[in-house]
């Protein structure tokens, strides 16, 4: 089994530690602490279940000693594809308490991405929800399963049939190994997918921990604060920034809500007093235009969190209006640096910008093609380093070489430009990746897919200006023998066992792709010309 690590330079290790980054903290010992502090608070609610501290604690010794009695043993690695419900925070701490290393997969993953999480990370566990959205997950655990025999354990919260049930896990205090130690990794995030399937991030315990506790100072969370989970919460973004880890460490409640639309969530900010939650720009549309019409009281909503992709300033401007809420703006990266417009910044810098960066030693470089910083002001690529941005991906030699530079940045993919109080504005993508609602989608993915297809010759996909989504996919075919239909197309994309979220939004036939005078372009060039040509013909439609 390959070893996990993320490592950084011996010096700017000592310098985290030295300005109080990193403070020796784990995610055992956290909840350990706030479980002996306030063991009657309420930590989360979801559905029927309200679990204290005290409770959430003992549900994660629980399925600690579950999972280490299956067979399980610290340092494995289980995948857990779990939705918004409590039971996600006790499997999640109860690998941490077991020693095991979660691996965060989305409830819209299938076959395909899990089957690519299991074999990257070498997982010898998954843990899956019986159903959700219709979807049965116990189906998906058989055949990713006999795809990946080396997957020994399955667990299913709920009804597990023929697998092993989480509900019939029981206490053992003297199974659970040692605290690990705060420089071990944590748990391994899954990165956008800017090329093929997502990438497997290592987070350590003392850089995420950073990271949240940081996230939950700026952005005002204590005892009082109702934090609800509205998006994914496997995503980075829901569970640090500051999310429900944040929540966790703050001795917040934590409102697990199972749907973002505005009717549920409208339902539980109002029966739970919430004050903070977190949208991707459509949805946050979408709060807006049904919250004139809501017979909900939102009144406790103090702050409205928007990331994921850029929220355009003309409805950034609405948010307090119409919510009568904080607009918080957040930009970040599972990756590590995350930006935030603060609470009591000008409405102007609210509104406008994507925020500034967590910690005063986060490194930002913006520069060109060349790699040379550019004018003050300008727009460019950014490149970060810092006390929770990682310098390495694992188990990925090739992406490793092509994301980091020889002096440890990060090149985000972003292109950004710096205002001068120092707030990021970001301007859109350097590289061929989708931003679908805050998805971060693979052109080249989707075109492997697509050219699979007997009826495709070839295939390019490429991101389009969306007033909703932010961007959507619109995949060129150029077709092999009869045109298929565009719908039969999108049809076949879903029998490849792929995220829905793949699936082109759009489809365009062609006779041909241009190339140079020699017959080459690269994919990035051609991906570049069509889109611009859509954009072309879409401006002589208006």
């Amino acid at each position: 089994m390959m070893p996990i690590r993320q490592t950084w330079p011996e010096e700017l290790a000592r310098l985290y530690r030295e300005k109080g980054y990193w403070r020796g903290e784990t995610f055992p010992r956290m909840l350990r602490e706030r479980a002996a502090a306030f063991p009657d608070r309420i930590a989360v609610v979801g559905g029927e279940e309200r679990w204290s501290y005290g409770e959430l604690h003992l549900r994660a010794e629980t399925a600690a000693a579950g999972f280490l009695k299956l067979g399980l043993k610290p340092g494995e690695r289980v995948i857990v594809q779990i939705g918004n419900r409590p039971e996600f925070l006790s499997v999640v701490f109860g690998l941490f308490y077991a020693g095991l290393i979660p691996v965060y997969a989305l409830p819209a993953h299938r076959r395909t991405e899990i089957a690519h999480f299991a074999r990257k990370a070498e997982a010898a566990g998954y843990v899956v929800a019986d159903k959700g959205d219709g979807f049965d997950y116990r189906v998906l655990a058989r055949e990713v399963n006999a795809e990946v025999p080396e997957l020994r354990h399955v667990v299913v919260v709920g009804e597990a049939e023929e697998f092993a049930r989480f509900e019939d896990f029981a206490p053992d205090p003297s199974l659970l190994p040692g605290n690990p130690s705060p420089s071990d990794v944590a748990f391994l995030q899954i990165s956008g997918g800017s090329t093929g399937l997502s990438k497997l991030i290592p987070r350590t315990h003392d850089d995420y921990i950073y990271s949240f506790r940081a996230s939950a100072e700026i952005c005002g969370l204590d005892a009082d604060s109702v934090y609800m989970t509205a998006l994914p919460v496997a995503h980075n973004f829901p569970m640090s920034s500051p999310g429900v880890f944040g929540a966790l460490h703050a001795g917040s409640c934590i409102v697990m809500c199972p749907s973002p639309n505005a009717q549920t969530a409208f339902a539980l900010i109002e029966k739970e007093k919430v004050t903070i939650t977190g949208l991707v720009p459509p949805l946050a549309l979408l709060w807006m235009q049904a919250a004139p019409k809501t017979k909900h009281d939102l009144s406790s909503l103090k702050v409205l969190q928007v990331g994921g992709a850029k929220f355009m300033p003309e409805a950034a401007r609405r948010v307090r209006p119409t919510l009568g809420c904080t607009l918080q703006q957040v930009f970040g990266m599972a990756e590590g640096l995350v930006n935030y417009t603060h609470l009591d910044d000008p409405e102007d810098i609210i509104v406008e910008t994507q925020g500034r960066p967590i910690s005063p030693d986060d490194e930002v470089l913006i520069v060109d093609d060349e790699g040379k910083p550019v004018a003050e002001g300008e727009s460019g690529n950014l490149l970060t380093r810092g006390p929770y941005t990682i310098r390495t991906y694992h188990n990925e030699l090739a992406a490793n070489e092509r994301s980091f530079t020889q002096d440890g940045f990060y090149r985000t993919g972003d292109v950004v430009r710096r205002t001068r109080e120092g707030y990021l504005v970001v301007q859109g993508r350097a590289t061929d990746h989708i931003n679908r609602a805050g998805e971060k989608v693979s052109a080249e993915e989707i075109e492997d897919h697509l050219l699979a297809h007997p009826q495709v010759f070839d295939a390019a996909v490429v991101s389009i200006p969306d007033p909703f989504l932010g961007e959507r996919s619109c995949a060129f075919i150029i077709p092999q023998g009869e045109v298929p239909k565009a719908a039969a197309i999108k049809a076949w994309m879903r029998t490849r066992n792929v995220a829905e979220f793949k699936v082109p939004d759009q489809i365009r036939f062609v006779e041909r792709f241009e190339t140079t005078a020699v017959g080459k372009i690269s994919r990035k060039e051609l991906r570049a010309q069509l889109r611009q040509a859509f954009l072309d013909a879409e401006a002589v439609k208006e």
